[in-house]
């Protein structure tokens, strides 16, 4: 299972049929959260940093404070451009702009990070 979290929705719909597997989408870092302690562990999480209410790097922060979720691969999808910013610490794998990326390169990811 893959999570796609972005609050645009055509957005967050597109990236999740890129991926070309099954895809749980949500709106917000809330919903995933929930999701997750709700027992669903994904194997990748395709996301946007400027999220309404807690913000990505807040969710981020909370998924590197437990053992079983600090694992979880993250693609970071957005339009802020982080220079070239080691965003390891945060499980961060990859960045894709959400402007120019292309769902070859959303595929690639889910092919090298998805088992």
């Amino acid at each position: 299972m893959i999570f796609v979290i972005d609050s645009d929705e055509i957005t967050a719909n597109c990236v999740a049929k890129a991926t070309q597997r099954e895809t749980r989408v949500f709106s917000n870092a809330i919903e995933a959260m929930m999701a997750i302690a709700d027992g669903e562990m994904p194997e990748l999480i395709l996301m946007e940093v400027l999220l309404m209410g807690p913000d990505g790097f807040t969710f981020l922060n909370e998924l590197i404070s437990y053992e079983d979720t600090a694992k979880i691969p993250i693609v970071i999808i957005s339009t802020i451009d982080f220079g070239g910013r080691d965003l390891s610490t945060y499980g961060v794998v990859g960045v894709l702009n959400k402007d120019t990326m292309l769902p070859e390169e959303v595929f690639s990811y889910v092919e090298k990070y998805a088992r």
